[in-house]
């Protein structure tokens, strides 16, 4: 797993947001955090994570590569299944094996 925060979520956009939105977005948050407007309440370094993410999401390039890293770092699903025996299901053991979608009752 990788220490790089979700841009998107530090910004409250979906990750398919445009420019535009992630604009608004970024001078919305701006205006509630800013410590000049709400008095220095804002927790400490909220400031700076949202400078951090549009920083990295108004520019193509570098988004490009942050969804890149975060696709890349995205856990993924592996196929499973219960192992049966014959006095019925093994407790919680459980078999990892590779899908064979070309043979199977739907072929």
């Amino acid at each position: 797993m990788t220490d790089t925060p979700d841009y998107y979520a530090i910004l409250r956009v979906r990750a398919d947001a445009g420019q535009q939105e992630i604009s608004r977005a970024y001078r919305a948050l701006m205006r509630s955090h800013h410590p000049d407007v709400d008095g220095g309440t804002a927790p400490e370094g909220e400031l700076l994570r949202i400078m951090q993410a549009f920083n990295i999401l108004r520019d193509p390039e570098r988004r490009a590569a942050y969804d890149k890293q975060r696709a890349a770092s995205a856990p993924q699903a592996i196929p499973v299944r219960k192992v049966h025996t014959r006095g019925g299901t093994s407790g919680h053991t459980i078999r990892i094996t590779p899908v064979r979608w070309e043979s199977g009752p739907w072929s």
